[in-house]
């Protein structure tokens, strides 16, 4: 597909000296809006690509690949429901997860700078993705610009993501890198209005500790560390579900095993274990922290 990217640019320069766009800084009255709540986010940006470019939507199957690496970019996809995993080629030929997508979340970026997809998005179970016209998309923001200024948002959270999980790969040690990522599955199922406390992974610890630059048996012993603190089960008859028994301890959990003094101070009115030990704070008392 042939993309003109000097038509693109103009496109982008006319919407963003637009006057239909919000005003914001000198000599213009700046937004000071609350950021809206992730559920109404993510339903506004579906209702906004319905009806603003052509839809088409595709049922996916545990396994089925929505691109697959090295294909040519035609289309740009959003998932709908279910969750997928983007995996990019090692250079000795292992896969490498490199992110895990639910409900609302774009597809594809990767294929932009060169036309073809760098990666490849499989289902993790089953879903629903829509597929957008890499061409269509970009007449549709064209035309409206609130739908490029969705896109521009999106691709700035995918960014943001990516730094995130790479922050932790570096700096956290291994229960708290588990627990992250428990947290931030949990997460995003709970802003998507969707059940939390138990958390149906899709994923062998094989595949966990792929995205999270660990072995296999880092990832059991960090589950087991979490297990041993309370924060997280498992269920007896489906060894993959993992059952969050206390979404805000497994913060908790991850601040106490990277900085316990940080921990102690964020919440000073609790009681929470640092080190194996009791620590009270707020009554002018501590324990051994």
């Amino acid at each position: 597909m042939q993309i003109d990217i000097a038509a693109i640019n103009t496109t982008v320069h006319r919407i963003a000296s637009s006057d239909s766009l919000p005003a914001v800084g000198m000599g213009r009255q700046a937004l000071a809006l609350p950021p809206p709540d992730n559920a109404v986010r993510i339903a506004d940006m579906l209702s906004l690509i319905v009806n603003s470019v052509p839809v088409r939507r595709r049922v996916l199957g545990t396994g089925d690949h929505v691109y697959s690496a090295g294909e040519p970019l035609i289309h740009l996809y959003v998932l709908n429901a279910g969750a997928v995993k983007v995996v990019n080629a090692a250079a000795d030929g292992r896969g490498q997860i490199v992110s895990v997508n639910f409900r609302g979340d774009w597809l594809g970026f990767d294929g932009i700078a060169k036309c073809r997809y760098a990666c490849s998005a499989v289902a993790l179970d089953v879903g629903e993705v829509w597929a957008l016209r890499y061409d269509e998309l970009l007449a549709a923001c064209a035309a409206r610009p609130s739908l490029l200024a969705a896109l521009h948002t999106e691709m700035s959270r995918s960014l943001t993501r990516s730094l995130d999980t790479m922050l932790s790969m570096r700096t956290l040690s291994v229960a708290s890198r588990v627990a992250t990522f428990l947290r931030n599955w949990a997460e995003s199922l709970s802003e998507r209005g969707l059940r939390c406390d138990r958390i149906a992974l899709h994923m062998t610890r094989a595949e966990i500790g792929e995205y999270l630059g660990m072995t296999l048996e880092s990832v059991s012993r960090g589950l087991s560390a979490l297990a041993r603190s309370k924060v997280i089960g498992f269920d007896k008859r489906r060894r993959r579900d993992i059952l969050i028994l206390d979404l805000p301890a497994l913060g908790d959990f991850i601040y106490v095993k990277c900085d316990p003094v940080r921990a102690l101070w964020r919440h000073p009115d609790d009681q929470i274990m640092c080190r194996g030990e009791r620590a009270t704070v707020g009554s002018g008392s501590s324990g051994g922290a």
